[in-house]
């Protein structure tokens, strides 16, 4: 079975629901408060794991109340977890408001995440090593990036979001970068930048207008190939030669929290598969889509048991 290991963010989610987002210095009345499980890293775990898909993730939670519900869905769903370690502290927390139209905000407090740097890497190497495919997200260290992509011998996929600076040689190690329209823009900022420091020079930043531009503006920036998602549009592909359109099937969206998570994890799995982008992307929106028919993040996922909309 092809392995994937991902090095990544646990998260409790402090959710509530609102008729509507509130505007600065407004207070409003909401719903919910329930804690579950999230966190970029284990949601995409998760969602190649339910799949089926052999996953392990490195990564690391508190001594608070708030692990064991951020483990929950991870141990459930068959994550191997031997190389998430506790640290003194508090557990990454993301409080998340959702509103009637499923729109969803969302602010995170790292905790235990932002231990995860080098050493923590390193002393599980191993997992990294004989993984078929590496998964990163943007929510540890980057020191902690660096040092997996540096340990990676199979193919590496990078959701930067949130987009934190990394070095520029390991960012472009990503086949796929996944990153959506807003995220492709502060990437090329990035990169223009590091580039630019590495010449002495100035350089004007690339301002993509669309999704399509801005998959071939990362191409160009050297990525071997993009994704560039669009929500309920479905997303672009961008190869070398390239640039297609992936529609989302048509869903009534109940809460969108943790669907570009299943998207990723979905996409990974499939990738792990020996599907083509294309069709890994076809495949893994329909499960974005499958997850923004429920409420939460992990517990939306699908199995392959459950019926995609198409």
């Amino acid at each position: 079975m092809p392995c994937i290991t991902v090095v990544g963010s646990i998260n409790a989610d402090l959710s509530v629901t609102v008729t509507r987002h509130p505007a600065p210095g407004e207070t409003l009345i909401g719903a919910g408060g329930e804690v579950s499980a999230g966190g970029k890293g284990a949601n995409q775990a998760v969602a190649a794991a339910k799949l089926g898909a052999e996953v392990t993730l490195i990564g690391a939670v508190g001594t608070d109340a708030y692990a064991a519900p951020a483990l929950e869905h991870l141990r459930t769903s068959g994550v191997e977890l031997s190389a998430v370690k506790e640290v003194a502290g508090p557990t990454g927390l993301a409080v998340i408001t959702v509103s009637a139209d499923g729109e969803n905000t969302i602010i995170v407090v790292p905790g235990a995440n932002a231990s995860v740097g080098a050493d923590v890497v390193a002393a599980h190497s191993e997992a990294i090593e004989r993984a078929d495919i590496l998964l990163l997200q943007g929510e540890i260290p980057a020191e902690g990036f660096a040092a997996a992509v540096r340990a990676a011998t199979g193919r590496v996929v990078v959701n930067l979001a949130p987009v934190v600076e990394v070095p520029r040689e390991m960012l472009l190690r990503a086949d796929p970068l996944v990153v959506n329209e807003h995220e492709a823009g502060l990437v090329l900022a990035q990169l223009g930048a590091q580039l630019g420091a590495q010449l002495g020079a100035r350089l004007a930043p690339d301002t993509p207008d669309t999704e399509e531009n801005a998959a071939r503006a990362l191409l160009r920036a050297g990525f071997s190939s993009v994704v560039v998602t669009r929500g309920a549009r479905g997303c672009v592909i961008g190869t070398q030669g390239r640039i297609e359109a992936i529609p989302t099937p048509v869903v009534e969206a109940v809460d969108s929290t943790g669907a570009g998570d299943a998207f990723v994890g979905a996409l990974v799995f499939r990738l792990a598969e020996g599907d083509a982008l294309v069709d890994a992307a076809v495949f893994a929106a329909r499960v974005g889509a499958f997850a923004a028919t429920r409420r939460g993040a992990q517990v939306s996922y699908p199995s392959l048991r459950d019926e995609l909309p198409s």
